[in-house]
């Protein structure tokens, strides 16, 4: 359970700037579980006032991400809410607002340095082997000198004026205080020349007015974390709990995990975006389990938890700082648990896009026959095709060599298949019990071994090596058409040695 004691009021803040990664999930997840938990709210706000990245349909893919992983908001864009907009580019006038009252109260300053200036001090510190860092020219410039050349046009940003002198000292639930030198903070911008806000400002208006209790981000955020408590503190507001979560590392462990690696890793079969995970046959429910374990653990030995589970036992205290490196081994583990707890009705309706993408009209009563043959031996969804799709073809063409039975020929091998058809062929009754006894009987007057008899059967009936069990596959298909692939396995191993 949370230390938690009162509702909590979190946020999911994303900027719509391209496709939501695992990182970005977590920290949603991580936002609705400690709501679900207290009885509180979770929030999306879409943070799009970087218009030079923004990308079209990119909240849109968000909103699409979130619900697919479970994670519904009580307040948001698309749903409204008592503290809205809930997207900051409609929040404008409310950022001049609060900027004009930190300038109005010394703590944020107008700046007219201009971009050439600011490259030329930036060349000269970086020439005196110095930190980047504004010089404060404009600091001290007084209000009403400031107001006249507004007044007449002249271009300016919004500087926060941070103390030169001291200390400041930020404190987050996982790593404890924080204390920096002052002077080694800049004076960042809050808002740009354009009038838009900087997340800086942004967000902590943001926050502060819609009530954020606790804000849960990601360790990028911890180099501007104390500028962000001066501002609260120069707005006069109380500060939420912070919880700064572990960066992402590569699978290898070496080096922090980015956006830049993603290309390589769809070379590979895998992806770090929300939206691929979908298509590539994993369940919503192993996703969140898996990234709800990548900076968080209940104990040394639980590892399968369902949303309410995760909802239950969910708490800041046992979330770790340290890096997390990514294992998609650990992924496809977590997703064939979740594929195994499913009820045979709904893995039945989530494998049945997979056969309709490749091209199969799979019958619905066909389908929930052949499910449970599939459910123990399924990693992924999309595996059910691969496994599966020759319940649903009229004819299968195995590869002749695949027919040839271990250290036998091709004539040995349709001797075996003659020999089995002339046992099915007296079959009055065609199940997983009146197959087995009799093919087992065979095996033994064959002097063979059930590998060799069973896996020249099981290439004929089904066109592949690999197969859900034999005799089950064979019920289902029936022996009529068992019968017709058993007599074209025997065709096709004739003429290898014709």
């Amino acid at each position: 359970m949370s230390e938690l004691n009162q509702p909590a009021r979190v946020r999911f803040a994303p900027s719509p700037t391209g496709h939501m990664h695992l990182g970005s999930a977590r920290t949603a997840l991580y936002d609705y579980l400690i709501a679900r938990q207290t009885g509180g709210q979770f929030i999306l706000r879409i943070e799009d006032t970087d218009r030079k990245r923004f990308v079209e349909g990119a909240e849109e893919e968000l909103m699409k991400g979130l619900r697919w992983l479970g994670l519904e908001w009580e307040e948001g864009t698309d749903v409204g809410g008592p503290y809205g907009p809930y997207r900051q580019s409609e929040r404008k006038a409310l950022y001049a607002k609060y900027a004009r009252q930190l300038v109005e109260n010394g703590h944020a300053y107008y700046c007219f340095c201009t971009p050439e200036r600011l490259r030329k001090v930036r060349e000269e510190q970086q020439s005196r082997k110095e930190d980047a860092h504004y010089d404060g020219t404009c600091r001290d410039i007084s209000l009403a000198e400031a107001d006249r050349r507004i007044e007449a046009g002249e271009k300016h940003v919004v500087r926060f004026k941070t103390p030169r002198e001291g200390t400041t000292t930020v404190h987050d639930m996982r790593r404890g205080d924080i204390t920096v030198e002052n002077r080694k903070i800049d004076d960042y911008i809050l808002v740009k020349s354009d009038g838009l806000a900087l997340y800086h400002l942004a967000v902590i208006v943001d926050d502060h007015l819609m009530k954020v209790t606790h804000v849960v981000r990601g360790a990028e955020w911890l180099p501007t974390f104390p500028l962000h408590g001066m501002i609260y503190r120069a707005f006069g507001w109380q500060e939420p709990e912070f919880v700064h979560l572990s960066v992402f590392l590569k699978p290898s462990g070496k080096g922090k995990m980015s956006k830049r690696e993603a290309g390589q890793l769809m070379k590979d079969g895998r992806s770090i975006f929300v939206k691929d995970f979908e298509d590539m046959g994993y369940l919503p429910e192993a996703l969140v389990n898996w990234i709800a374990l990548m900076g968080w653990s209940y104990d040394d030995h639980t590892e399968f938890f369902s949303m309410q589970d995760l909802i239950e036992k969910f708490s800041f205290e046992k979330v770790n700082p340290s890096p997390a490196a990514i294992n998609f081994t650990k992924l496809d583990h977590f997703n064939g648990l979740h594929i195994r707890n499913l009820s045979v009705s709904d893995l039945a309706k989530r494998i049945k896009p997979f056969f309709v993408k490749a091209g199969y009209d799979p019958d619905d009563e066909l389908l929930l026959n052949i499910t449970p043959l599939l459910q123990e031996r399924m990693r992924t969804l999309d595996e059910a095709v691969e496994k599966a799709a020759f319940f649903f073809r009229e004819d299968v063409v195995p590869l002749p060599e695949d027919l040839v039975g271990k250290k036998l020929t091709a004539n040995e091998s349709a001797d075996v298949l003659e020999e089995a058809l002339k046992t099915i062929a007296g079959l009055t009754v065609f199940d997983v019990e009146a197959l087995e006894q009799p093919l087992r009987n065979l095996v033994e007057e064959l002097g063979l071994k059930a590998g060799q008899v069973f896996g020249i059967l099981r290439v004929a009936v089904t066109g592949q090596k690999v197969s859900p069990p034999l005799f089950e596959s064979m019920e289902i298909i029936g022996k009529e058409k068992s019968i017709e692939r058993i007599m074209q396995g025997i065709a096709l191993l004739r003429e290898i040695d014709g």
